[in-house]
């Protein structure tokens, strides 16, 4: 059978291990040729062919209902339930999701894009069956660096203490997240991996006390506790925690064995309760490069399939904005050894897997568990310390929380980088860092900032690193900067709240933040081609606000646009119209941002595009509002 045939995936139901092997070896061809050429998630959906194969192939999908961890993992899974023939628009606009999404295909039940979720959704789907007394599987998969995510451990917690309720929990054990794990769970789940694989072995037990002469079809009471006593005592090398937790533990197994995966399976189904079977799988498997390079090879740009190497750009780019952060606190924190850094298992992504290369003893990596590294933060802060935690803005968003009761209230000197923040791209709504304007400006003590470019960048690192009056927040952008040239040291902390005025014009205010400030230059320069002379400032800090800059040239002016990469309700824009009003200044407003609705998987030009925010687009929404004609239009 061709994969290409399959668009449910109970057709897999019947098939022999050697035709199974066979959808898995095409699963694997399909993957690496639809990442190698648009990019994507690579080493964790090569990890579970076989995991995937193996438990559809015991389940009833129109009925059963599996929820995947992120969805790193879940490519596979989307091959075997009707996408394959689509599977080449992965990540694409109007393509596949990157993500799972329910909206997407009926056999994705529980949409993700932040770990440790899986095992709560999965919990939950199982309590309303038993409320309406149904009878169906649920199982929920997830990576065992998600198990660092408290919320996992939280929802494996109330399970154990729900004896009655049927949940498979698979847990994909392949050493790493995106990072190679970290703590005592890691270290755990290493100890386990590395003993002799043991399985749930009643049912063996009963087959051999059945064979003896004198038990016969059936056991003593005496018996079947001598058999429980057994499977514990082995059980209690490897799955001792889990058990006392009260899960049943199953493994750890041969995650590319298909034979022995469907056996393990179908054998947790029988069992009542709450059940884990523990997969050891090898991230990247199958391709040998990305199994040698685990970290480098979760997720890759465009590649060489035959060499593993990235397809180079037709012309260089500048360094990424989280290249530029990295390098410039790591300069920082050589002369001054109280600066820690923090990542939440985002070494790579945040650009500190290069500051913990230098300063190894300055760097902290604690797992998926952004609330921790937030908590962990202040508490370094108490002592003296300068805490630097580099989260994702999608990410911070699990730790609010610890910001404001942690952080805030106690007006501590931490310093949050907040990385992609704004359109990231193909990584779609759950990844898009579109909210932390809105949901940090409300807080108070802290002090919130955005470059307009990378050299403005390292400024703020300066400015952040050399802040001690209390918290203090910089968002900047996922890719490349602009271009501009960098300085090796030298730097100087720029004055708290304080903008700067970029050009001079009486006709219109743009006042611009972070990313956007480019984009405002080029609005006041198509704007200059239509006899409209604009001022542009940069507001650098959203909070506190420049007012002394601001309002006096907004009354002066008398029309103002302001420009942001972020949700436009709460947000810059949302800053400068509450000073506006509170001053008793009152001018035509226009704000650009994302408006109230969710950003799709696309390029980030194009989701631009969408939304009406390139610099064309915008000169002639000003053009419209402010001076009551229609430009030509500008090609963008």
């Amino acid at each position: 059978m061709h994969l290409s045939e399959i668009t449910h995936p109970n057709q897999l139901h019947g098939l022999s291990i050697r035709q199974l092997e066979d959808i898995a070896r095409q699963i694997r061809e399909k993957h690496l040729q639809t990442v190698a050429t648009s990019g994507g998630h690579l080493g964790p959906g090569l990890g579970v062919v076989e995991l995937t194969i193996a438990l559809y192939q015991t389940l009833d999908l129109d009925r059963d209902k599996v929820i995947w961890d992120v969805g790193h993992q879940a490519y596979p899974h989307k091959m075997v339930t009707g996408r394959y023939n689509n599977f080449h628009t992965l990540r694409q606009k109007h393509g596949v999701a990157g993500y799972l999404k329910r909206c997407e295909n009926k056999f994705d039940h529980f949409g993700a894009g932040h770990a440790s979720t899986s095992i709560s959704a999965g919990l939950g789907m199982a309590l309303a069956r038993d409320a309406r007394g149904e009878d169906f599987k649920v199982v929920a998969v997830i990576g065992d660096g998600a198990l660092t995510g408290g919320m996992a451990l939280e929802a494996i917690n109330h399970a154990g203490h729900l004896p009655d309720t049927n949940l498979m929990v698979v847990l994909n054990d392949n050493e790493m997240s995106i990072s190679p794990n970290v703590g005592a769970i890691s270290r755990y789940l290493n100890k386990v991996r590395l003993s002799d694989p043991v399985q749930f072995i009643s049912d063996n037990l009963e087959e051999q006390f059945k064979n003896l002469p004198f038990f016969g079809e059936s056991l003593t009471p005496e018996m079947e506790r001598v058999k429980e006593g057994m499977k514990r005592l082995t059980v209690s090398k490897v799955g001792a925690v889990i058990e006392e937790l009260g899960f049943k533990y199953f493994g750890p197994i041969d995650g590319h064995d298909l034979s022995e995966l469907i056996s393990t399976f179908k054998q947790g189904h029988k069992v009542p309760g709450p059940v884990l079977v523990h997969v050891a799988t090898v991230k990247g498997k199958g391709y040998q490069i990305a199994e040698e390079d685990r970290v480098g090879y979760h997720a890759q740009n465009p590649f060489n399939l035959a060499t593993g190497k990235a397809i180079p750009s037709n012309k260089p780019k500048p360094p990424s904005y989280s290249k530029v952060f990295a390098h410039t606190l790591t300069k920082l924190a050589e002369n001054n050894p109280k600066i820690i850094g923090i990542t939440a298992a985002m070494a790579t992504g945040t650009g500190l897997d290069k500051f913990h290369a230098k300063l190894p003893k300055q760097y902290i990596d604690v797992g998926i568990a952004e609330q921790h590294a937030v908590t962990l933060a202040a508490g370094l802060a108490c002592e003296g310390m300068r805490p630097v935690t580099a989260i994702y803005s999608t990410f911070l968003q699990r730790a609010y929380d610890q910001v404001i009761h942690d952080v805030a209230i106690q007006n501590l000197p931490v310093f949050l980088c907040i990385d992609r923040a704004g359109i990231v791209g193909a990584d779609g709504p759950t990844h898009q860092g579109m909210y932390d304007i809105a949901y940090l400006r409300c807080i108070p003590n802290l002090v919130i900032m955005a470059p307009k470019d990378e050299a403005e960048l390292q400024k703020m690192v300066v400015t952040g690193v050399n802040y001690t009056d209390g918290p203090i927040a910089l968002r900047y952008p996922r890719g490349s900067g602009i271009g501009v040239p960098l300085m090796e040291e030298g730097w100087e902390p720029l004055p708290i709240g304080k903008g700067e005025i970029l050009r001079n014009g009486d006709d219109v205010l743009l006042v611009a933040y972070g990313s956007m400030v480019y984009s405002a230059t080029q609005v006041a320069e198509i704007l200059s081609e239509h006899g409209v002379e604009a001022t542009v400032v940069n507001a650098r800090f959203v909070k506190p606000l420049d007012t002394e800059l601001i309002l006096p040239l907004a009354d002066r002016i008398g029309k103002v646009v302001t420009l942001e990469e972020g949700c436009v309700i709460g947000g810059f824009g949302s800053a400068v119209a509450e000073a506006l009003l509170d001053n008793d200044v009152l001018v035509p407003l226009q704000r650009f941002g994302v408006p109230d609705k969710l950003v799709d998987h696309a390029k980030p030009d194009e989701s631009k595009a969408d939304l009406g925010l390139t610099s064309p687009q915008i000169a002639e929404k000003v053009l419209h509002k402010f001076f009551s004609k229609q430009p030509t239009p500008v090609s963008s």
